[in-house]
């Protein structure tokens, strides 16, 4: 679970059309950061950010759409809401299918804003919740030897004892020996669960 308020950030270069969110974002009870500028809003951007990201499609330098590959490319998942003028509604589709959450049209509507981001806000706790279970998984990987993990990825692969230990050149026996040692260190109970535990580290992609 989140152990620290949500925030809305802005990224938008017009400062009229910042205040104007943020008043409208802060009169509903959440919290705000604004940023003129993509460049200002990377430097200042912390692991720790939570919550989710409104950033203007035109904007000089880096606009929204190389914006949100950047973001994609640091593995920033804050949930993106995009701000379009009428004639930006296909950059705006193709943001969705970049994964961006939703877009909103200028001049913005009050509700549609707020409906938006606590949307939004939703979707950056599950995607936070799924963080936290790939690093735990990660974490017991670690804790891993290297024939261990050879053993674990054949083993999620549906191999038997005996294919396994033909393929990496051990015995039976041994091939046993492991995966006892990896389902005590990673906790997991069977191989469905070893290969949950797999799939969130990334490892078996």
């Amino acid at each position: 679970m989140i152990s620290h308020e949500p925030t809305v950030f802005i990224v938008d270069d017009d400062a009229a059309v910042r205040d104007s969110l943020t008043l409208m974002i802060k009169q509903a009870g959440i919290k705000v950061q604004s940023f003129e500028n993509a460049k200002t809003f990377l430097q200042a951007y912390r692991p720790d950010f939570f919550g989710c990201i409104i950033i203007d499609v035109k904007m000089p330098e880096m606009d929204g759409l190389q914006l949100q590959e950047e973001l994609s490319r640091r593995k920033i998942v804050l949930p993106i809401i995009f701000l379009t003028g009428h004639g930006d509604i296909p950059m705006s589709v193709k943001a969705i299918k970049a994964g961006a959450v939703d877009f909103l049209t200028k001049p913005v509507i009050r509700e549609k804003l707020l409906v938006c981001v606590r949307a939004s806000l939703v979707e950056a706790e599950k995607r936070y919740d799924e963080l936290a279970h790939n690093k735990d998984a990660i974490s017991c990987l670690q804790k891993l030897t290297e024939r261990e993990r050879e053993v674990m990825v054949l083993a999620v692969q549906g191999r038997s004892n005996k294919e396994i230990g033909s393929f990496l050149g051990i015995s039976y026996r041994t091939v046993e020996i492991h995966k006892s040692k990896i389902m005590q260190k990673t906790g997991a109970t069977n191989l469905l669960d070893l290969a949950r535990i797999v799939r969130e580290s990334d490892l078996g992609e």
